[in-house]
């Protein structure tokens, strides 16, 4: 498989990064910042299910750690697999929190920009949330 065109889309959080970590690294805190899984996450073995646009996806997470990785890989209903590099990074008092947006393979321009626009909005949330 050739390389994937790759964005980094991040954002800065006034708020500790091991507070931030805590809470987004939750499946159970997904639905209130990721819009994508605002349907919710039920708990399925080691894994998590949410129904979403594309159907049923199962999200696998990496363990907690003291890295502030939250990656997870999601398993659409059609067997594609796309893994997404979550992290949390201190900086000062507050973090960046950057997430690596591949472009799968077949995706128009607009429907990567519009993936990017969801990524953006997603964190956008998140910062309000830690912020108040």
């Amino acid at each position: 498989m050739a390389i994937m065109p790759a964005q980094i889309i991040h954002t800065s959080i006034d708020r500790d990064w091991q507070h931030v970590y805590d809470f987004a690294a939750r499946p159970e805190n997904m639905p209130l910042w990721a819009s994508g899984l605002a349907s919710g996450l039920e708990k399925d073995g080691d894994d998590w299910i949410a129904d979403g646009p594309l159907g049923s996806v199962r999200v696998s997470f990496v363990p907690p750690n003291k890295f502030g990785v939250i990656d997870h890989t999601v398993t659409i209903e059609s067997g594609l697999r796309v893994y997404n590099a979550l992290r949390v990074v201190p900086n000062g008092d507050g973090c960046e929190v950057m997430f690596t947006l591949l472009r799968q393979p077949g995706l128009t321009d607009e429907q990567i920009q519009a993936d990017a626009d969801h990524v953006r909005r997603d964190l956008a949330t998140l910062k309000t949330l830690m912020e108040r």
